[in-house]
């Protein structure tokens, strides 16, 4: 489990570099879905799978539906018809593709391979206790990520709308 702990964690760090040094926001997007899905391969190495699906399903899948939706959003124009047809390059989708694949062969390590479905420590943790531990001592952050994403969500919606014409 040392192994798949270790080889997320790469992943993650370097398709986090791309998401901060990419210049193409929809390159930055692909990378920054490769990284979610890597986090969330931590948690399952470390024991953790109701967090590791969570973090799937909330923010590989909403929250970066969302992102995609801004994005679409901004990029209006006839300019943005031959940026589309350049991002369909096989060249581009060949870095994401290749850590995605190596994330999957991690996922298929950890799930047929490894010797149980406990992580690192030996330990699981299931939703009980990531509920407690999140509406317990953490009410607070959890309460003010969710304030963030609202805001995130309204300055989306005022950023994309047009403007009322008198």
């Amino acid at each position: 489990m040392e192994f798949a702990f270790y080889f997320a964690s790469g992943i993650a760090v370097v398709s986090t570099l791309r998401v901060v040094t990419g210049t193409n926001p929809v390159h930055a997007l692909l990378y920054l879905i490769i990284s979610l899905i890597s986090v969330a391969m931590i948690f399952f190495a470390l024991g953790a799978p109701f967090a590791g699906a969570l973090e799937v399903i909330a923010y590989a899948g909403a929250i970066m539906v969302l992102f995609v939706f801004v994005v679409m959003m901004l990029n209006l124009g006839p300019a943005s018809v031959a940026q589309e047809r350049g991002w369909l390059k096989p060249g581009i989708w060949a870095g994401p593709v290749i850590l995605g694949t190596l994330l999957l062969a991690e996922l298929l390590y950890v799930l047929f391979v490894a010797p149980s479905g406990a992580g690192i420590s030996g330990t699981t943790v299931g939703p009980k206790a990531v509920g407690i531990s999140l509406f317990g001592p953490y009410l607070l952050v959890v309460e003010l990520a969710s304030m963030l994403l609202l805001a995130a969500a309204v300055t989306a919606f005022h950023l994309g709308r047009n403007e009322a014409k008198e």
